[in-house]
């Protein structure tokens, strides 16, 4: 179905995977914004990184799936407001490699891309990530990128378990996890076009 990519069938496929991602968190909260959020974060940063259009729009697109294995956690875990035990936190971190097990049987472009995302978009610059401790560049690209877009929308948006951080000290605290939690190319990037990222922020609120 996406196999050939091009700028003509992007509203076909954005319509698509916005269903399809909505639909695997609908039980937990209205992630729409969300999703228009990520799509939009990502896009920023890797034509920054001088990716060409398509690779960008790629990646945007396969973003909006990074968390599509949670159609596989329980709906107690995900509506719970209370600090998860840590068996319950085991559980929501499979998310990442059920995302992956769904996505990655297509030949698609898109959505091998968002075979990568889904499994990566929690490893960590320093290792301390999951689900395979992964460090530096054995992460793919595409899931740095979608890490720092994801930890920066969880930072500044409200959620039934916590407030909203201003920008500017979410901003900070990315930087101060530059080379530990973040790619700091990306961070460097991220700081250089915030003006930007924090205007798409204040329009999908």
């Amino acid at each position: 179905m996406f196999k050939n990519f091009s700028d003509s069938n992007p509203p076909d496929v954005l319509e698509y995977l916005i269903l399809t991602a909505h639909l695997a968190e609908y039980a937990e909260w209205d992630n729409r914004p969300h999703l228009e959020r990520m799509r939009r974060y990502t896009y920023v940063i890797a034509t920054a990184l001088e990716l060409s259009h398509e690779q960008s729009n790629l990646i945007s697109l396969a973003a909006i799936l990074h968390d599509v294995g949670k159609i596989a956690i329980p709906v107690a875990i995900l509506k719970k407001t209370a600090n998860l035990d840590p068996a319950e936190y085991e559980i929501t971190e499979r998310h990442t490699l059920e995302g992956a097990r769904l996505l990655r049987r297509s030949n698609a472009a898109v959505l091998q891309t968002a075979t990568m995302i889904a499994q990566t978009h929690h490893e960590r610059w320093d290792g301390s990530g999951y689900p395979e401790g992964l460090r530096g560049e054995q992460i793919p690209l595409s899931g740095r990128i979608v890490a720092l877009a994801d930890v920066f929308d969880a930072l500044t948006t409200r959620r039934s378990y916590k407030k909203e951080m201003p920008p500017v000290e979410a901003l900070e605290l990315i930087k101060r996890s530059s080379g530990i939690l973040f790619d700091p190319r990306l961070v460097g990037i991220f700081t250089a076009r915030f003006e930007e990222l924090q205007a798409i922020l204040q329009s999908t609120n």
